[in-house]
């Protein structure tokens, strides 16, 4: 059975980005100490556009061949010109309004979600699924994640939005590993206590 992992970025209040859903005020912590572990350790999370510009696009996949992303995460590229943003792995974009894929290589869940994740939880393989942004699809989620790995940085927004974008579903996981780093980042990693 293959995992579900959540890898998420947020600041130290537990929010993915501002009221708007805007995170772009955490890459200021992305420093060379940071790319190098994220380099080392999880080069896949790294778009395909931003792994070829840093010089890193031939590593292997370490953790993850699937990726399900939200359609605001997708749009991010899109806005850039990027259909595939994702393209050294297998790519679904969660999407009520998206209804057809401008890419071959993307696609479309636009109903059961949950039912797609089981599915590619289910099949054979060494590698995992990215669950890469979206409060809501984390939050229609939450009952399918396996682990997380939360990068906490430095700022306090506030307001904006959750990590999980859900009704009250409490939910224990197990500390695994920690990380810090000289900018003040964190890198922590949860398994779902079963």
């Amino acid at each position: 059975m293959r995992k579900l992992t959540y890898f998420i970025a947020c600041s130290i209040d537990g929010f993915i980005g501002d009221p708007s859903g805007d995170g772009m005020e955490m890459v200021r912590f992305v420093d060379e100490e940071f790319l190098e572990f994220l380099k080392a350790e999880h080069p896949e999370t790294m778009p395909t556009h931003g792994r070829r510009a840093l010089g890193f696009d031939d590593l292997a996949n370490r953790h993850f061949d699937t990726i399900i992303q939200g359609r605001a995460s997708y749009d991010l590229a899109l806005k850039e010109g990027v259909t595939s943003p994702y393209a050294h792995m297998r790519q679904y974009v969660a999407s009520r309004t998206l209804t057809e894929s401008p890419d071959p290589q993307v696609e479309i869940v636009s109903d059961d979600l949950v039912g797609k994740v089981r599915e590619l939880k289910a099949e054979d393989g060494e590698f995992g699924i990215y669950l890469c942004g979206g409060s809501q699809i984390a939050g229609a989620l939450l009952d399918e994640i396996d682990e997380l790995v939360i990068k906490t940085y430095p700022i306090v927004y506030g307001a904006g939005m959750p990590m999980f974008g859900s009704g009250l579903a409490i939910t224990e996981f197990t500390l695994g590993e920690v990380r810090s780093f000289g900018n003040g980042a964190i890198v922590r990693t949860y398994s779902r206590k079963r």
